[in-house]
């Protein structure tokens, strides 16, 4: 196949799972497909004080809590056409695609076997097992640490064998703050680089005038 010398590069949008420890990167997930639209919600963070008290009308509790919701789609249609190029994908279809999905709302099955032998073994307290941290990744102006929330799979196509050819993936995602993650953390520094570029993309914006809201000033 072959492409416009001239063409554009495409970016793809995805997820880096980084060991929240030593910051070392674990794997990384880029989309077969970006999705068509993304939506995101943002919930201010106020102060909830009571009705009437002026000191804390105009005050922020913190960054404003952030979700992503997104469609994915894996298609291995034109794969199976070249059965000895993608012999892993006549073999098992999309199911290796949909098993790194999966991973990121799952413990690992060691973290369960040392949790249980924990158990076995007659420890007091056992913390909850940690997953890695997740980057969501869409262009260079959004590096975001998040949550994965939501998360749903809807195989719509199958080969002989039952094998998933294609299907669309349902993704929810909270952005972790320097709330949630504090200052020091990896995370919660990247949430702060996410948020600056925030503000000096807001700075390339033209300014309004008061002619244009059709007042004279205020």
């Amino acid at each position: 196949m072959t492409t416009f010398p001239n063409a554009p590069r495409i970016l793809k949008g995805g997820l880096v799972l980084v060991d929240p420890q030593s910051a070392r990167v674990q794997r990384i997930i880029s989309l077969q497909y970006n999705p068509d639209s993304l939506t995101r919600n943002l919930q201010v963070q106020g102060t909830g004080g009571e009705e009437g008290n002026r000191s804390e009308a105009m005050r922020f509790k913190g960054p404003a809590v952030e979700t992503l919701k997104l469609d994915a789609e894996i298609d291995a249609s034109d794969q199976l056409e070249f059965p000895e190029q993608y012999r892993a994908v006549v073999e098992n279809g999309i199911q290796p695609q949909l098993a790194m999905l999966e991973s990121l709302v799952y413990p690992t099955s060691t973290q369960l076997l040392d949790r249980n032998a924990m158990a076995q073994s007659g420890t007091l307290e056992i913390a909850p097992m940690e997953a890695p941290l997740a980057l969501f990744i869409w262009s260079k102006h959004r590096v975001v640490p998040v949550r994965v929330t939501e998360f749903s799979i809807t195989e719509e196509a199958f080969d002989p064998s039952l094998n998933p050819i294609r299907a669309r993936v349902s993704i929810g995602l909270r952005v972790l703050s320097v709330d949630d993650l504090g200052f020091a953390h990896k995370g919660g520094s990247l949430f702060m680089s996410y948020l600056q570029a925030k503000e000096q993309l807001a700075g390339k914006t033209q300014a309004g005038t008061f002619s244009t809201l059709g007042i004279g000033g205020l």
